[in-house]
């Protein structure tokens, strides 16, 4: 563990208020134009998206066959006011857009995961101190069309062998973030159509996945 937090723009090193280090990405380089909703709820839904969105770019930057990434938000304000001298090492864009709303948020990345034998134990096993507002997961699946499963072998491992060789099966990505006791988002990329401009994006678009995050925070 280093004795100073060492940042770089957009993708960072923090000592989180728990004592870990973590990889940080900072959403929201520019300050935010006004929303059409002025609210906290309704900028806290935009804080989010905005958080998804980046989170799940940086996540595609690493390519495809990738292990699960898990990621605590905190409000970008409150992280500087626990850690002062971060001011001094993010960008002033970053700086400008935390500044401007107080719902900016800050992903961390958790490294060093406990073990599991799958998504839903990883995500049973997780829980957030106070000072954490949200949480985000990416994970990769293979999906097909509607009605091809019924046709997949009883046998687990019969399925998945057949699931991986079905001509119609798609690789996907999906990047879900909840906040506490508030709204969510996702972002869902295929590996067919891999460009930012295709990722489909909604708050409820994986609601297992939503609620299995919402769960970590209760």
């Amino acid at each position: 563990m280093q004795d100073a937090p060492t940042w770089r723009t957009g993708l960072a090193r923090y000592r989180f208020p728990h004592g870990c280090d973590h990889e940080c990405v900072s959403t929201s380089t520019t300050p935010p134009q006004p929303p059409a909703d002025t609210s906290s709820e309704g900028r806290a839904r935009r804080a989010l998206a905005d958080a998804v969105r980046e989170i799940e770019h940086h996540v595609a930057t690493a390519g495809w066959d990738a292990p699960v990434r898990v990621f605590a938000l905190v409000r970008t304000q409150d992280a500087l006011a626990a850690e002062p001298g971060l001011a001094d090492q993010l960008s002033a864009d970053v700086l400008a857009a935390a500044r401007a709303d107080d719902q900016h948020l800050t992903s961390v990345e958790q490294e060093g995961l406990p073990s599991a034998d799958d998504l839903e134990q990883l995500l049973g096993g997780l829980t957030w101190p106070p000072t954490v507002h949200g949480a985000a997961v990416t994970v990769e699946r293979v999906v097909l069309p509607p009605g091809a499963e019924d046709d997949l072998p009883a046998d687990p491992e019969g399925a998945l062998a057949a699931l991986l060789a079905h001509p119609q099966r798609q690789d996907v990505r999906l990047a879900v973030g909840v906040l506490r006791d508030g709204p969510s988002w996702c972002a869902v990329r295929t590996r067919a159509h891999d460009s930012d401009d295709a990722v489909g994006q909604g708050p409820d678009l994986v609601p297992g996945l939503v609620e299995a995050v919402r769960a970590t925070l209760a």
